[in-house]
């Protein structure tokens, strides 16, 4: 979790603001790599609401990093750790949620994330996500002597589940996360002003 502390947040307007104190739980998915931690982060400062992560908050909770975890439990027991963490974390209020790339397997999580938020899906190719994972050990998914083929694999299952889950989906490239953020808060505000005129 992180505080609502607005020194990194990005410049909106007092009108954009209060808009977006109407949105519900928002929620990031997509593949690890994909930024939902980041841009979750600067999202959350933005709209002045807590962030968590939830693969964070299962390691603060066990004491146990994810790869010792998969290691001891498997990646089953680890699968049962996250649909608890995300079934609790679903139960707050104006809260930004960052979910491991493999949340969405369960019909549980994806039932939680649905009925009680937005969710919002960075898009993200294999090859740009390899990228930025290459070096990264607490990724236990990926600790093979290919990694890109395990990551194109990985799409190929979730992309379409997260095309199906998701509210608002945002390509991300090489830009900025606040080229990123700024494009959810965007389709955040879109979002609203179509509720509101359907009311």
């Amino acid at each position: 979790m992180t505080s609502r502390q607005n020194k990194n947040a990005l410049a909106i307007t007092p009108a954009q603001k209060a808009l977006l104190k109407q949105a519900p739980n928002i929620y990031l998915i997509g593949l690890m790599g994909a930024g939902k931690s980041t841009a979750g982060r600067l999202l959350a400062q933005t709209m002045g609401r807590e962030f968590y992560d939830s693969d964070d908050e299962i390691v603060k909770r066990t004491g146990a990093s994810i790869p010792t975890i998969f290691e001891i439990e498997g990646e089953a027991g680890f699968r049962e750790r996250e649909q608890r963490m995300i079934a609790e974390l679903c139960a707050k209020k104006s809260v930004v949620l960052g979910t491991g790339g493999g949340a969405i397997l369960r019909e549980a999580n994806r039932e939680a994330l649905k009925n009680t938020g937005w969710v919002v899906y960075l898009s993200t190719s294999p090859e740009r996500l390899i990228n930025r994972t290459r070096y990264d050990k607490n990724r236990p998914l990926l600790q093979t002597a290919d990694p890109l083929s395990v990551l194109t694999q990985l799409y190929a299952v979730r992309h379409p589940i997260y095309q199906d889950l998701a509210d608002i989906v945002i390509t991300t490239g090489a830009g900025h996360v606040t080229h990123v953020v700024a494009q959810i808060i965007e389709q955040l505000i879109a979002r609203i002003g179509q509720n509101l005129h359907a009311q």
